[in-house]
């Protein structure tokens, strides 16, 4: 996966899955008490879909196949929600965040937690690799996925020269920050921004790697009241140095 990313679809088994699942999001994020973010423009969503552990919903299998992937066992995907106007400014966010939000796609990695009252960024969630599903049809300028082609090298080199001096098994404990803002911004200067919207029957499957992020809600763009949902499985590998080591 050169570029960090590949779409797959239309296929009509990814079709009947989404097809399964839309109606259980949307009962899903109606129950939920999941605060809504963004000045009420985005639901995160985490762990809502009601999936087995094979990712099958409503008796509909997730068709591994078509992803090229290996079944293992799957938590509950994120329903990731966007509304018109996304995003807006809040309190949970400074000005700062708030504008990166906007200008930046609010552009992140995976899997990085910030830690302690410095926000120190460390690696506690080392995914195997991200896969989004939509669920519903919205216009191409319904807050797509963004991607930075080629990003997820230049992170890799950048965490393995931070992390190399410690012992592997403390690589979770390591403060990563400034390494990874500094490839972040060689991300924004060397890498192409690509957005990657989809309809239900695709789906995006991300190098674990790759930074990527969401783009604000375009002029004019269309989507059902729900708003644009993409469900996304992100299942966890057993150690920091498989998750940068590993093709």
């Amino acid at each position: 996966m050169t570029r960090g990313w590949a779409k797959i679809g239309p296929d009509p088994q990814v079709t009947e899955w989404a097809a399964a699942a839309l109606p259980r999001a949307r009962a899903a994020l109606a129950a939920t008490d999941q605060p809504l973010r963004c000045g009420g423009t985005w639901a995160v969503g985490l762990d809502l879909l009601p999936n087995a552990l094979d990712g099958a919903v409503g008796g509909v299998a997730l068709p591994w196949a078509r992803f090229g992937l290996a079944p293992q066992p799957l938590h509950r995907a994120q329903l990731s929600t966007v509304l018109p106007g996304y995003p807006q400014a809040s309190h949970e966010e400074t000005p700062a965040a708030f504008a990166f939000r906007q200008n930046r796609d609010a552009a992140h990695l995976d899997g990085l937690l910030p830690i302690g009252p410095e926000r120190q960024r460390m690696v506690k969630e080392p995914h195997a690799w991200i896969l989004g599903l939509p669920l519903n049809h919205c216009s191409a300028q319904a807050a797509p996925l963004v991607v930075w082609e080629g990003s997820h090298e230049i992170l890799r080199e950048a965490l393995l020269k931070v992390l190399a001096p410690h012992p592997p098994k403390k690589w979770d404990e390591v403060d990563i920050t400034a390494a990874y803002v500094t490839a972040r911004r060689m991300a924004f200067d060397t890498c192409k921004r690509t957005e990657l919207p989809v309809v239900p029957g695709e789906a995006t499957l991300l190098h674990r790697l790759v930074l990527h992020g969401v783009a604000p809600w375009g002029a004019g763009a269309m989507a059902p009241p729900e708003g644009r949902i993409i469900a996304y499985f992100r299942p966890l590998m057993v150690s920091v140095q498989g998750w940068l080591t590993t093709a």
